[in-house]
């Protein structure tokens, strides 16, 4: 490590798996093989930068571009998948609001274990406990359970416990918003103060001002990556104008995607229910298949994606096919027909109903169709109160 750096992290990489419909059970594993399918998401990639001791350093990009990742890496609360982070002295965070708090143990207590995750033996935390407990302007709750507390209440505690365990580093993630306006300046004070007492500082934050007046240098991540970095002035300037151009472009792209929909003039004429014999049908036997024809009408040809939603006759949803792992999509021109086949229907005995929404590619609504399937299911033969649609799509 470089002498003369707090921090250093050099060529981390940080990816998720996004599961769409994990099996959590064997069962599951054994019925569903192709359930678990996932969706592998780079939130960080070959980031790289450094932090001088008693440097105040702001993070700042739009949500999801990595900042809050890079923070829980500096702590150690996760890994990356390759690259190297070190630090150099004891570590403090604030990350999230209350975490590590016992919510039915009470305010002094919850000191004394929060305080010990940040290192502290219980002889140094007795003699800090009292400053702890007046910074949070907490005497009258203090020992109270903190289940009780308001989110203010819970915010003053932790930071009251963060900025007194004599941390060399401290990270902080979005939370100096939370409280008053007068607790907020206590804050922003105290936060001055450890700046000149030589505390290395990492702040998260979407308050331009607040950066501006804490910090020494910005960095401003892009889809993990580094965009631009140096003084928060110069940064916050090319920060801003970029999202004044995404907030342009976006607005013209959603009006012309909204007017193109709308010129797709889709329409549903006629719906019909078929068993498996072809047979029309509004009625079916528990175990029969169902089979759905749709006949659409659409002015202008597009691929569209499907979802479709199983209603009982009191409104209870029993199938949403938003939460199914596969997206569908048909390409739809001039007149022609959908089919849609429900397989191995186990329903209890009663009337349904299908609603039908056709979006674009880019999610925006082309039409809905609300109750324009409808069949009833009779001869149950299930057990009472038990639920399964499978379902498969054949266009």
């Amino acid at each position: 490590m470089e002498q003369g750096n707090a921090i250093e992290v050099k060529n981390i990489s940080k990816s998720y798996k996004i599961y769409y419909d994990k099996s959590n059970t064997l069962k599951d594993k054994v019925l569903f093989k192709n359930r678990s399918h996932y969706e592998e998401r780079e939130i960080l990639q070959d980031l790289s930068f450094s932090v001088k001791k008693g440097e105040a350093v702001g993070l700042i990009g739009h949500n999801g571009c990595g900042k809050s990742t890079t923070l829980k890496l500096l702590t150690r609360i996760i890994y990356p998948n390759k690259g190297e982070i070190q630090t150099e002295g004891r570590v403090s965070s604030l990350l999230e609001l209350g975490a590590g708090f016992h919510p039915d143990m009470t305010g002094r207590e919850n000191i004394y274990i929060n305080a010990s995750i940040f290192g502290l033996n219980k002889k140094e935390i007795d003699s800090r406990i009292n400053e702890i407990i007046k910074f949070s302007e907490l005497e009258e709750f203090i020992d109270n359970p903190v289940r009780t507390y308001s989110s203010g209440m819970y915010m003053r505690l932790a930071f009251s416990v963060a900025i007194n365990v004599n941390a060399d580093i401290l990270l902080i993630d979005e939370i100096l918003a939370v409280g008053d306006s007068n607790f907020q300046l206590k804050c922003a004070k105290k936060m001055q103060e450890l700046k000149r007492a030589g505390i290395t500082i990492v702040i998260v934050s979407h308050s331009m001002g607040q950066i501006e007046e804490l910090c020494d240098r910005c960095i401003w991540l892009d889809k993990g990556k580094i965009v631009a970095e140096g003084t928060p002035q110069y940064v916050h300037k090319l920060y801003l104008e970029f999202m004044g151009q995404v907030r342009t472009e976006r607005s013209e792209k959603e009006r012309q995607l909204a007017e193109e929909a709308k010129n797709l003039e889709l329409s549903i004429p006629k719906v019909e229910c078929k068993n498996n014999k072809g047979e029309s049908r509004v009625a079916f036997e528990i175990g029969e298949d169902i089979n759905i024809t749709l006949h659409y009408k659409i002015k202008k040809p597009r691929n569209v994606s499907v979802q479709f939603t199983v209603f009982r006759s009191d409104y209870m949803m029993c199938y949403d096919s938003r939460t199914d792992a596969q997206k569908q999509k048909v390409l739809l021109k001039g007149e022609g027909v959908m089919q849609l086949q429900l397989k191995s229907v186990q329903l209890l005995l009663g009337h349904y109903m299908i609603d039908f929404a056709f979006y674009t590619e880019e999610g925006h609504l082309i039409n809905s169709f609300e109750r324009i399937c409808q069949f009833d299911v009779y001869n149950e033969t299930t057990e009472k109160g038990m639920f399964r649609m499978n379902h498969e799509w054949n266009f």
